[in-house]
């Protein structure tokens, strides 16, 4: 048995594993000045970089951990390897022949089990790839073919083919020497009634590496119809793989990642090499798991994200239910990124590899240039159910995507996404917006914990937006006063006013109390009704709906009219311009909400008439301000 490594080969090897490569595999390095490099620490979460790195010393050091060394501590802490197995994982990499205490040059046997499994996985990946030029491989390479994909670009990603057979693989490594149980320890098999068989039969392969290229596992997708497995098959936990923590891809794409300082995140391997084979080499893909907690520190590091906003992860989805799904559970977990957060949706449905296929390199490209902001996609996907063109259901949107909105922790984002709903609503009141999410929010949380202490709604049930309610009215506010001199001159006065008032809504008043008069008038017969002045008060008393209805009517009809002209008639044509006025400008909210819910280059004609009306109804608020400049 060989002894321990020679003192002159472990200072060989750290002279020959430049400390900044070795580390830059894991994460990404600044310059920090004082010839030091500082990145953000993978041994502890941290918002802003405290690991530094001097290579002109050949040593690391995090200040938020105090945890620190040389690198072949550094590849101790980050794989979880002994010392020997360090030295030996770099010298391998050097390219150094290690010589050992009782002499010669062939490494030790009981080398630990990490390396073994490594080797194992390389000879795995190697018999896989020779696999796929056979002609029982057929399958594969049309399956290849059809996706676009050429055998170099198998031979880049490593794809390969699994033979039909029961134990080609466990055979192949047999005979490399590997044991049985070592086998099985990394996933490539597993038990058989007789003994191991191969985990993989029948399926192209991909070889899934860590970010120092070390092939840990594999993703398998099936190709033949009667096979009764699942579509796609994952090498199961190890020592070695952990899916949760993996990202597919990561390995070619860091260093771009590191560059661009930007990550695309897709769905499948096929969806990885589409993406790098269109020029988008910063595609990464998670392995039969969906994205989490444990991949946006792989990413953090690799981007260093820090407070800075100038990164972005760029999630690809379906354009299906699934893929908004998705993209929403991909939402819970955007603010642990410090980095801008983006989607890029095909409304076709079609993924990267389809996409390619059917419409070219650019087409892909073209799909993560139109990314939206991640908060923008949920907030969009919250209010696209309903009707925006009427009041009711942009209130319902408003309701339903306010809780989005609220949960944005950072304060002046989620104020400016409030700024923003208004705006995609049509509603164009941002402060009315804002206290709207405001008391949705505050509603919410004792709601929440209600909810926590029940045990959650049950199975089946679906939260039920809250009726929506209108705004109370304050008294004293300007146009709330305007709107009860207006009906004054309505019950004392009617004939001053004239058809004009008939075209004014009960919606359009803000006070509620005001609106249900307006409906009595209209029940009435209108200001314009034929009647005397005498019996006009009393037809309204007749259909008051309610004693309050009535005492309201009463009032109006004794409380003195506040004129500020010269005479009633042109007070009259004052207050009607400014309520006018204010119906127009909902008009012209409703207008600009539907034109930002158009595409001007595919809905020309409609785009163009609406943007017509808008233009007129923009014209007769004008004229109706300079016609009720008189009642200011």
């Amino acid at each position: 048995m060989a002894g321990r490594i020679r003192n002159e080969d472990i200072a060989l090897v750290r002279e020959r594993s430049p400390i900044a490569d070795v580390v830059g595999e894991y994460l990404q390095l600044r310059n920090a000045g004082g010839g030091n490099l500082k990145g953000l620490c993978p041994f502890h979460d941290e918002k802003s970089p405290s690991f530094n790195v001097t290579p002109a010393r050949g040593l690391w050091f995090c200040f938020g951990c105090s945890n620190g060394g040389d690198v072949i501590k550094f590849v101790q802490e980050i794989d979880h390897l002994s010392f020997t197995e360090a030295v030996e994982r770099l010298a391998a990499k050097a390219g150094i022949q290690l010589r050992y205490e009782d002499g010669g040059h062939t490494p030790r046997r009981d080398t630990g089990q990490r390396a073994r499994l490594i080797e194992a996985h390389r000879a795995a990946a190697e018999f896989y790839a020779e696999q796929l030029a056979t002609p029982e491989a057929i399958t594969g390479r049309k399956f290849l073919s059809e996706r676009g994909f050429e055998a170099a670009d198998a031979e880049h990603f490593g794809v390969g083919y699994a033979p039909r057979e029961w134990e080609a693989l466990v055979r192949h490594l047999r005979g490399r020497g590997f044991a049985d149980r070592e086998l099985i320890t990394a996933g490539l098999a597993k038990e058989g009634r007789r003994g191991p068989i191969d985990r993989f039969r029948g399926r192209l392969v991909w070889p899934i590496r860590d970010l120092s290229g070390d092939v840990i596992g594999f993703g398998a997708r099936k190709l033949y119809d009667d096979d009764g497995t699942a579509k796609y098959l994952n090498t199961p936990e190890t020592p070695l793989f952990h899916k949760g923590s993996v990202l597919y891809g990561a390995d070619l794409a860091r260093k771009e990642i590191a560059r661009r300082r930007q990550a695309v995140v897709v769905e499948g391997y096929t969806d990885v090499m589409a993406c790098h084979l269109a020029g988008v080499p910063t595609a990464i893909a998670t392995c039969g798991t969906s994205f989490g907690g444990d991949h946006i520190k792989i990413l953090r590091r690799l981007l260093m994200d820090q407070d800075e906003f100038r990164g972005e992860v760029i999630f690809t989805f379906d354009g299906d239910s699934a893929g908004q799904r998705a993209a929403l559970r991909a939402f819970e977990e955007e603010q642990k990124f410090v980095t801008q957060t983006f989607v890029a949706v095909q409304p076709d449905g079609l993924d990267p590899c389809d996409l390619r296929v059917r419409y070219g390199d650019a087409a892909v490209r073209d799909l993560v240039a139109s990314r939206l902001p991640l908060f923008e996609f949920a907030i969009r996907s919250r209010i696209g159910g309903y009707d925006l063109d009427t009041a009711e259901g942009r209130l319902a949107a408003l309701d339903a995507a306010a809780p989005v909105v609220a949960s944005i922790k950072d304060r002046a984002l989620r104020q400016m996404y409030a700024i923003s709903l208004d705006r995609w609503l049509g509603i164009m009141d941002e402060q009315f917006v804002l206290r709207r999410v405001r008391e949705l929010s505050a509603r919410q949380r004792p709601a929440a914990r209600a909810n926590g202490r029940a045990g959650g709604a049950g199975a089946g049930e679906q939260a039920v937006p809250a009726a929506p309610r209108r705004p109370s009215h304050d008294p004293n506010d300007p146009e709330v006063q305007r709107e009860r001199e207006l009906l004054k001159l309505a019950v004392q006065r009617p004939a001053v006013l004239g058809p004009q008032f008939d075209q004014i809504p009960a919606e359009d008043f803000l006070a509620p109390p005001h609106a249900a008069v307006r409906q009595v008038i209209a029940a009435a017969g209108g200001v314009t009704a034929p009647v005397s002045a005498a019996e006009w008060v009393g037809l309204l008393r007749e259909h008051a709906p309610n004693e309050q209805v009535r005492e309201l009517v009463t009032r109006l009809a004794v409380e003195p009219v506040l004129f500020a002209g010269d005479s009633d008639d042109r007070y009259a044509a004052d207050l009607l311009a400014r309520i006018q006025e204010r119906q127009v400008t909902r008009m012209i909210a409703d207008a600009k909400s539907k034109l930002a819910r158009l595409n001007p280059a595919e809905q020309v004609e409609e785009y163009n008439r609406l943007f017509g009306d808008l233009v007129a109804l923009e014209q007769q608020r004008r004229e109706l301000r300079e016609r009720g400049l008189g009642s200011q």
